[in-house]
């Protein structure tokens, strides 16, 4: 299973908490950075976060989600994921996981150099 698959997607109030997953299989053999993005309507994608999955771990985020979000990985698991807290209406988007075998580096945050993405999942906060 080369592209991702999200999870965890739903309808929250703001404040509220939800949990993203993204699923591959050989996440480790094939991928050493993946990296959340998101798209609201009629804006460009943006990424949220990034995960280096070789060691030691390193993360990269957002200014608009640092202390709010986190993600992490279960390697043995094939699984990343992430943990949003303190959601407002401005987080509301479709989310993805994208997936590439290079390292995160700085151009964590371009969409167009990774390949391999899930179809998203929809997250919607209310006010």
């Amino acid at each position: 299973q080369v592209q991702p698959v999200e999870s965890g997607g739903g309808s929250v109030q703001a404040g509220g908490s939800l949990t993203l997953s993204c699923a591959a299989s050989a996440f480790t053999e094939n991928t050493n950075c993946v990296v959340w993005f998101r798209q609201a309507p009629g804006k460009q994608r943006e990424g949220v976060a990034g995960i280096y999955l070789g060691t030691p771990t390193d993360t990269v985020y957002a200014d608009s989600v640092k202390g709010r979000f986190t993600v992490s990985r279960d390697n043995g698991k094939d699984m990343v994921y992430l943990q949003m807290n303190s959601l407002k209406p401005e987080d509301t988007a479709m989310y993805f996981c994208a997936r590439d075998p290079a390292p995160c580096g700085d151009s964590w945050i371009w969409a167009p150099r990774f390949s391999f993405w899930g179809q998203g999942t929809q997250v919607t906060v209310s006010s």
